[in-house]
């Protein structure tokens, strides 16, 4: 009985499973905000991107406006056929 509550217990000691979950959840983590950053970064240039390709798709011509000086606002193009 006494070895059976040793093994047990040294079985309960080693057991690392929940540090191991952490590790994983932090790194889950930290990738989200990798791709929270990235896309935040190029999402404006991917719009831009995507609608130049769907105007060329429709046959037309993509004519990007471009914003004013001082201006961070996003200005969208314009699709003329």
């Amino acid at each position: 009985m006494l070895s059976l509550h040793t093994n047990l217990m040294i079985r309960l000691r080693s057991e690392e499973k929940g540090a191991t979950a952490v590790e994983y959840g932090i790194m889950v983590a930290l990738i989200a905000v990798v791709i929270i950053v990235a896309v935040s970064l190029l999402g404006t240039t991917l719009t831009e991107t995507f609608n130049s390709v769907a105007c060329d798709v429709k046959g037309g011509k993509w004519t990007a406006t471009v914003a004013a000086a001082g201006s961070t606002a996003a200005v969208p193009g314009s699709c003329s056929k």
